[in-house]
């Protein structure tokens, strides 16, 4: 089964390195992803996420979530969930 988008990066805070990520599928942590583009391309798991400074466990299509990422990333980098 092959990688499918679930969302697009559309900011992206260095000095935490947190990136924020509008979904076009559910996303829950503890599912892996894989960011790509020009900031580079690179695969983690889903530590935590946060829609307004609040933890969820769970985000569904929609929805615009925070998240821990391992290497910097660049507005307009797309994410897909790895099967």
């Amino acid at each position: 089964m092959p990688d499918f988008k679930v969302g697009t990066v559309t900011h992206y805070f260095d000095k935490i390195g947190v990136a924020v990520v509008e979904l076009t599928d559910n996303l829950a942590v503890g599912e892996k992803i894989r960011i790509q583009g020009n900031g580079g391309d690179f695969t983690q798991e889903v530590d935590s996420m946060q829609i307004e400074h609040e933890q969820i466990q769970n985000a569904k299509k929609g929805d615009t979530v925070g998240m821990k990422v391992n290497q910097e990333v660049q507005q307009g980098d797309e994410v897909y969930k790895v099967a």
